[in-house]
């Protein structure tokens, strides 16, 4: 099993950042990949980065060259650094990580990017 925490969203102007960390827990070594996604109402939850367990990242063509994902593996940390925020980007973010076996999820934290 593995648990994932999610924190760091919040209200931020448009063309601000902010950094959403994971933080991971249980059998982290059984993790192949991680990512991050965001659901808008109404729609479908999607891919906006990920990072698997070689290092590899890829990002959705909306987010690339604003956002970075990154990992601290010595502190079981996975960030999304969310650089030029626009207003549509403004939803539930989730974090994300799966094993040969299954899927985990964290519980969302809200980003919200006035104009």
């Amino acid at each position: 099993q593995v648990q994932l925490v999610e924190s760091g969203g919040g209200l931020v102007q448009a063309g601000g950042s902010l950094r959403l960390s994971c933080a991971v827990s249980g059998s982290v070594f059984s993790i192949t990949a991680m990512g991050w996604y965001r659901q808008a109402p109404g729609k479908q939850r999607e891919l906006v980065a990920g990072i698997n367990s070689g290092g590899s990242k890829n990002y959705a063509d909306s987010v690339k060259g604003r956002f970075t994902i990154s990992r601290d593996t010595a502190k079981n940390m996975v960030y999304l650094q969310m650089n030029s925020l626009k207003p549509e980007d403004s939803t539930v973010y989730y974090c994300n990580a799966h094993d040969p076996l299954s899927l985990y999820w964290g519980q969302g934290t809200q980003v919200t990017v006035s104009s």
